[in-house]
């Protein structure tokens, strides 16, 4: 079996277990699989985030552990001549949102994840790749290519026969608002401390061509705490203009090579910041913990660990600034009741410990009541919660826990990093979401 991802870090993963049950065809990535023991943890509803499908369902087939034993089955032929193509084991992995919950949760740290994105290529090497995937993982490179395609989506939202045409012949559902991309802007970094610290700031594409103002917002926090930030930008070498994408969603599609040219520009990009030892900090969970994850599988060599160790999500850079007193936030200290503060972790922010920054950040605010909603998956989960056949699925994910947090409390103002879970808490709630940068710069004192 031929992999697409890079598994050699699991090269001795089960070796001389002979409980192991590494399954005979796969080579690294089965024993990337085979590090499941079985414990049915995943099929549990205690804190935390894994495993949303099963919490959902209650269903044991669509588990973490369930995933691996089709998987093996699969890897050991015994699914039928079409092993991967398995109607079981295709829903199974269909219905894994990528939360990455199960790598931190799971006693095996079971990167199903990762596994899913081997998978889908598999798939796409049998089947093709349909043009939803191709427009989902194309995303990044169709928000560059002029307004046509922000014309094209406010059109979609505006007119229902213009989504319910999208539904039929491209499958996104009719019954979803699409996020509506801004023209482009430009990012001020002139104004930032010339004799601050440096750093560089990481802007993905969401923040880029969706939400604009919260990078405006990290420029504004980090320049009054005394950073001068430069804006990561493509190698002058490669005479290349389009703005850096991480490739997260060419990854989601399973569209490896095109995910690996992304990947390679940015760590091209980057490295030059990393080796200065300038931190590189990031807007969107999913992006930036791409760099630091992700990556690593692609085969790109040593110079992704040298990028990976410099990259902060912007929470994780504020808190540690904080705590090592190199940085001390200008902010209001206001006398008057603030509204309570509703905070939603992205799945991957949880994943890596990250709401431990922003709890230490929010506590640094003078007066703010917040609260952490303890949920699971929004159910949005990047393009999942706009798939025809998903829709159902993603908005009852989100109403298990995170719809009824935020309705037991109307007043209170939601803060979530994640842009998939902005764009789900806007669906389902009608109510907007503040990324932390835009908190804190709404906190600034006035100069």
């Amino acid at each position: 079996m031929k992999t697409f991802l890079d598994w050699s870090e699991y090269m001795d993963a089960g070796m001389g277990d002979a409980y192991a049950d590494i399954p005979k065809n796969g080579g690294d990535f089965a024993k990337a699989v085979a590090v499941c023991i079985n414990s049915r943890l995943c099929e549990t509803k205690s804190k935390g985030v894994m495993c949303p499908s099963f919490r959902l369902s209650e269903n044991p087939d669509l588990s973490t552990g369930a995933r691996v034993r089709l998987l093996k089955a699969a890897l050991n032929g015994t699914l039928g001549s079409q092993e991967l193509l398995n109607g079981k084991l295709i829903e199974a992995m269909d219905l894994c949102v990528s939360c990455k919950g199960c790598k931190r949760e799971c006693e095996s740290n079971v990167d199903m994840a990762r596994i899913k994105i081997e998978y889908l290529a598999q798939l796409n090497a049998i089947t093709g790749l349909s043009l939803r995937a191709r427009l989902l993982g194309g995303l990044p490179r169709l928000l560059t290519k002029g307004n046509g395609f922000a014309r094209l989506t406010v059109w979609r939202n505006r007119y229902r026969w213009l989504a319910k045409l999208g539904e039929r012949f491209v499958g996104i559902s009719a019954r979803v608002r699409l996020p509506e991309p801004v023209p482009d802007q430009t990012f001020d970094v002139e104004a930032t401390a010339e004799e601050g610290k440096p750093l560089v700031l990481f802007v993905d594409c969401f923040s880029r061509h969706y939400s604009p103002e919260i990078t405006h917002a990290a420029i504004d926090v980090l320049s009054a705490s005394g950073y001068m930030v430069t804006l990561a930008s493509p190698e002058t070498a490669t005479n290349s203009v389009r703005p850096l994408c991480c490739g997260r969603t060419y990854l989601s599609q399973g569209m490896l090579e095109e995910a690996r040219e992304e990947a390679r520009r940015v760590i091209n990009a980057l490295l030059p910041h990393a080796q200065a030892g300038l931190p590189i900090v990031g807007l969107e969970p999913s992006c930036l913990l791409t760099l630091r994850d992700e990556y690593s599988a692609l085969g790109l060599g040593d110079s992704v660990a040298v990028v990976a160790k410099q990259a902060l999500l912007f929470e994780e850079f504020v808190a540690r600034e904080l705590s090592s007193g190199r940085m001390v936030l200008p902010l209001e200290t206001s006398e008057e009741d603030q509204p309570k503060i509703l905070v939603h972790g992205h799945c991957h922010q949880k994943a890596v410990g990250a709401m431990k920054s922003m709890r230490k950040v929010l506590k640094k605010i003078p007066g703010l009541k917040f609260e952490m909603i303890e949920a699971s998956c929004c159910g949005m989960a990047g393009s999942f919660g706009v798939e025809a056949e998903h829709v159902d699925y993603a908005q009852q994910m989100a109403e298990l826990e995170l719809i009824p947090a935020l309705n037991a409390e109307p007043q209170a103002d939601v803060v979530a990093n994640g842009f998939s879970c902005r764009h789900q808490i806007s669906q389902m709630t009608n109510r907007s979401s503040l990324h932390l940068a835009q908190l804190l710069q709404s906190r600034l004192k006035v100069t």
